[in-house]
């Protein structure tokens, strides 16, 4: 069998991690190997927040709403009962935008939810 010298592909490959490694502290920018241990556990972080993000931001738009509800005299769960039975189809970012940048439109959808009580 022939012997395959892995000079090339090694070089190639410690490059890609430590490249994507900069910016880490230490070792794990300098050293190949902590700098892939560190890389496979910040791969992993991305991964699992980019998932939280969406949570994070969801929960945000529910507490403006509930908050611009409550100014309006209706609780949360009220008025999202009633913008379905109204059938108006605006999600919760587009209905927090509306209660942070403009009352009065936000206003007038919780009188349509209301009114569909």
């Amino acid at each position: 069998m022939a012997r395959v010298k892995t000079g090339v592909v090694r070089h190639a490959r410690h490059k890609k991690v430590l490249k994507l490694a900069r910016g880490f502290f230490s070792a794990r920018h300098r050293h190949f190997r902590k700098a892939k241990e560190q890389l496979e556990r910040s791969l992993v972080y991305a991964f699992r927040d980019r998932k939280a993000k969406k949570r994070d931001f969801r929960k945000l738009w529910i507490i403006r709403i509930n908050a611009a509800c409550r100014l309006n005299d209706i609780s949360y769960s009220k008025f999202m009962n009633g913008l379905k039975k109204a059938n108006i189809a605006l999600d919760r970012k587009v209905l927090a935008n509306l209660a942070m940048n403009d009352a009065d439109a936000f206003a007038k959808v919780v009188e349509a939810a209301k009114k569909a009580l």
